[in-house]
């Protein structure tokens, strides 16, 4: 004990405490709280037993249950419609601002911090600003489409059952093209310009540099942009809440939103972790997918 004392007074233990405190803080306010869910999942839970680690053992049949349920297909129909369309979105609009302001020009850094201020905006703020946008009597996009003669009636984006899931993946795509364009950024600003430039004098055009050079070199980086769209996509609840809360009939209900319901609207606390759970799964291995592209990216 007194050596440990005397590192730490000498300044040579000051590493221990940089890791340690941050590890110990994650276990108490992260792994506690995951450890409890995966009880929960595999334990029989109600409102008298939340308190208490030891509950009557289920097994896997919660998971059974969970998946006996006539609406889970359609819900986890829904997840994989919101993380594709969203992430597809994102990126594709991101990476086209990230190489519009590849090329510097007058007010680039202004403009950029216009597009930045939907990224550090809450999630429930962008929602209730898209329900304003999304409304079917007032709305903007209801003006603007029909300024434009794309439609010649009011669609109600957010009550409709079949445009109220994409009302939601419209509202999520513009919350994080941001992030990506930032990243993707990041990315090409560290492709060195000479290989343009050798490309260039060989007569390539535009296209063959972006296929040849512009993709290979920002691989890693855009497989720890998916994989982070991934997760966030993952966790996304605000914009649910804020816009549909689920419905109509679940038509925009998705995995995370229904863990919610089912524990804090419907008290099946099991099946929400249960779930939870397998969220857990997905983003685990999003993580991982992402700690190998910048693995990759460091070594490269």
């Amino acid at each position: 004990m007194k050596r440990i004392l005397s590192s730490l007074t000498d300044g040579k233990g000051f590493d221990l405490v940089l890791v340690g405190l941050p590890l110990v803080f994650l276990l108490l306010l992260s792994g506690l709280p995951l450890v409890y869910n995966v009880l929960m999942s595999v334990q029989q839970v109600d409102m008298f037993s939340m308190g208490s680690f030891i509950r009557p053992f289920a097994g896997f049949q919660n998971y059974v249950d969970l998946f006996k349920l006539p609406e889970t297909r359609g819900i986890l129909m829904n997840t994989a419609i919101f993380v594709v369309a969203s992430i597809t979105g994102q990126f594709l609009i991101g990476f086209g601002l990230a190489l519009f302001f590849w090329v510097n020009f007058p007010g680039a850094s202004w403009l950029r911090g216009l597009f930045l201020a939907s990224w550090v905006m809450p999630g429930l703020v962008a929602g209730a600003i898209w329900n304003w946008i999304l409304s079917g009597d007032f709305g903007v996009l209801n003006f603007l489409l029909k300024e434009l003669g794309i439609i010649h009636a009011n669609i109600f984006w957010r009550s409709d059952p079949h445009y109220s899931l994409w009302a939601v993946v419209l509202a999520n795509i513009w919350l994080g093209t941001a992030f990506n364009m930032i990243l993707l950024s990041v990315g090409l600003s560290g492709i060195p310009k000479d290989l343009y430039e050798a490309s260039e004098l060989d007569g390539a055009n535009v296209w063959q540099r972006f296929w040849t050079i512009t993709l290979p070199m920002m691989r890693s980086t855009i497989g720890a942009v998916v994989a982070l769209g991934l997760i966030f996509t993952l966790q996304q609840f605000d914009l649910f809440a804020a816009i549909t809360d689920g419905g109509p009939n679940n038509s925009s209900n998705v995995a995370q939103f229904w863990a919610w319901d089912l524990s804090f609207r419907q008290y099946d606390f099991a099946k929400g972790a249960t779930i939870s759970v397998i969220m857990i799964v997905f983003v685990m291995f999003a993580s991982i997918v992402y700690v190998r592209s910048t693995r990759h990216e460091v070594r490269g």
